[in-house]
């Protein structure tokens, strides 16, 4: 039985190494902000979300009982990594940073005001 939690836990860890580098390596090599922004609001998320799901089975297995610590960490980091790429990609747009042509630039389902073609409009006094 043990064999096959540890084989478990043994897959976790690795999965999560691989996910962390290859996220990391996207954030090093990807070309603009909006490529770049993939890189550690996905794959490092999952990498560090599978670390975090080995060190709570192995504590459950030696220790015989659930560790919330782990668990409450995964849940929070899995709440706040895409809200926080959300945040970063809609200021990455206000503030028209460069983009390369591959990125696509102008999204269609942007309004003028989001994309920093003038300013947002203040919601008390409208779009004047």
């Amino acid at each position: 039985m043990y064999v096959i939690l540890e084989g478990v836990i043994a897959f976790f860890l690795v999965a999560g190494g691989v996910f962390a580098f290859i996220g990391s390596l996207g954030m090093a090599h990807l070309r603009d902000f909006y490529m770049r922004l993939h890189g550690p609001t996905k794959a490092t998320t999952l990498g560090i979300g599978c670390m975090l799901i080995a060190s709570m089975l192995y504590f459950w297995v030696t220790q015989g009982k659930p560790d919330i610590q782990e668990m409450l960490i995964t849940l929070f980091l899995f709440i706040t990594a895409p809200v926080s790429a959300h945040l970063l990609a809609k200021t990455g747009l206000h503030m028209q940073l460069k983009h390369i042509d591959e990125t696509g630039g102008r999204p269609p389902e942007l309004r003028p005001e989001e994309i920093g073609e003038r300013p947002v409009p203040h919601p008390d006094r409208g779009h004047g």
